[in-house]
């Protein structure tokens, strides 16, 4: 069992915790560990951090699942706001509980929590070449609901780039050229989307995370990539 110390007092045990434990705990509610990294008493986490795990969409059966959820049906039925939000806090939140962690997010209002910098430190994730990043068994869909800081040092295996044996087909299927090298033009992509042409990455999702041949082969519905455009476009 590994030990903490807990200064003049003594000594707390920190029961210890392994990362197949924490993917089950995870797919439970559809939840992936996407990568993690290894830190000691960093500024900017919880104290007693000693490993950081990324926690993302799990497929198949993700987006069907979040829509049997409570935050879901109150959506629909009642038009309460960020559903997938609010679902990412109760389960992640209630997974901190159970494994004496800390639950983290990416939304909630400033100062956020810098996870594009907490993934590149994974070595699963990686910065593509039009600057989004991409993960290694989902390629561009990529996408975080949060992450655990625990108090247990639990690594997760590193991976090579997919990106680095690609022939990129990312760079040239914006069809209006926002996302490249230089970073992502944002007016230039809500304009297109505004227009009568945009309709299909609207509806099926950004046309440069799906010419990724890594996100090809994950199984993400058109559905849930529609469900976040509408969001992003609003």
């Amino acid at each position: 069992m590994a030990r903490r110390e807990t200064g003049a007092i003594g000594v707390e045990p920190v029961a210890a915790v392994s990362l197949s434990a924490i993917e089950d705990l995870a797919a439970r509610h559809h939840l992936a560990v996407l990568g993690g990294f290894c830190c000691e008493d960093e500024a900017g986490l919880p104290a007693g951090t000693r490993s950081v795990l990324l926690l993302g969409p799990l497929e198949p059966g993700y987006w069907a699942h979040v829509k049997s959820q409570p935050e879901w049906l109150d959506y629909v039925s009642a038009g309460k706001a960020d559903p997938i939000d609010r679902w990412s806090r109760r389960v992640i939140g209630r997974m901190a509980c159970d494994l004496g962690a800390k639950a983290l997010f990416p939304f909630g209002g400033a100062p956020y929590h810098p996870f594009y910098q907490w993934a590149l430190r994974t070595g699963r994730v990686w910065d593509s070449p039009v600057r989004l990043l991409v993960q290694a068994e989902q390629g561009l869909m990529v996408s975080f609901r949060g992450a655990l800081a625990l108090k247990q040092l639990v690594e997760v295996p590193v991976a090579v780039s997919p990106c680095e044996e690609c022939a990129r087909p990312c760079v040239s299927a914006c069809p209006v050229g926002a996302l490249d090298r230089a970073g992502y033009d944002v007016p230039a992509c809500r304009a297109y989307l505004s227009g009568p042409s945009g309709g299909d990455c609207m509806n099926y999702g950004c046309a440069v995370r799906r010419a990724c041949p890594v996100s090809q082969g994950y199984a993400r519905l058109a559905e849930h990539s529609a469900y976040h455009m509408g969001t992003f476009h609003t």
